[in-house]
């Protein structure tokens, strides 16, 4: 068994694949939008998980005029938003926010969603919103650029360095990378992007208050 530790004086939380598992629905609306624009489904998952809407049009259609890409990105989210058939927990989730809530550690969520759709996800799971939170409207760009992250991290009053970074999605983790924070990769979409530590899921991650009023993670990497 291979154990990680990773100290942080913060905790930033992505949603999707991170907290809640929304692949069902994700990968609904998502399909039904590629047959519509005659994108190959397969040619998605590369790219689909932890970016804006917008952005992962932009990557699958570059030739496509942005305004367009926007457009479908607002009646996109409007979809996801109001289905929410198979939005669970990542098993763990709810003990682990409640550990990290009980550790009294600062704590925000960065997620590429817009507001609602957090709101509308973290609700279906039975999950409670960080006090903090960076959604799609906090940001002028999408991950992997790392302003979201760099942004959670000035709202806690918290140094990038000190912060640990929960992701699961490759644009995530390059975000929090390129932030300077450290990343516990959460789930299996995690492992190829080699974030500083990585876990099967929130039940393999223990939460420790350390002395300095910060928390450890101790992470079974097995």
């Amino acid at each position: 068994m291979r154990t990680a530790r990773l100290h942080a004086r913060a905790l930033l939380l992505d949603m999707d694949g991170t907290l809640v598992d929304s692949d069902a629905v994700v990968h609904r609306v998502w399909t039904a939008w590629a047959a519509e624009h005659g994108v190959d489904p397969a040619d998605l998952l590369p790219v689909v998980h932890g970016r804006q809407a917008w952005a992962t049009m932009a990557a699958l259609l570059p030739d496509r005029p942005m305004e367009l890409n926007l457009a479908d990105s607002r009646a996109l989210l409007a979809r996801e938003t109001a289905d929410l058939d198979g939005v669970v927990p990542v098993p763990g989730a709810a003990a682990f926010l409640a550990a990290v809530r009980a550790a009294g550690v600062p704590q925000a969520l960065v997620t590429s969603a817009d507001l609602p759709l957090a709101t509308a996800r973290m609700n279906a799971a039975g999950l409670p919103l960080p006090p903090v939170r960076i959604t799609a409207e906090s940001v002028s760009a999408s991950k992997p650029d790392p302003e979201g992250f760099l942004k959670g991290a000035a709202e806690l009053g918290v140094d990038a360095a000190d912060c640990v970074v929960l992701e699961d999605s490759g644009a995530g983790i390059a975000a929090g990378r390129a932030a300077g924070m450290r990343v516990l990769g959460i789930g299996p979409r995690a492992v190829e992007h080699r974030p500083t530590a990585c876990a099967a899921t929130l039940e393999r991650v223990r939460v420790e208050p350390a002395a300095d009023g910060g928390v450890l993670l101790v992470v079974d990497e097995s």
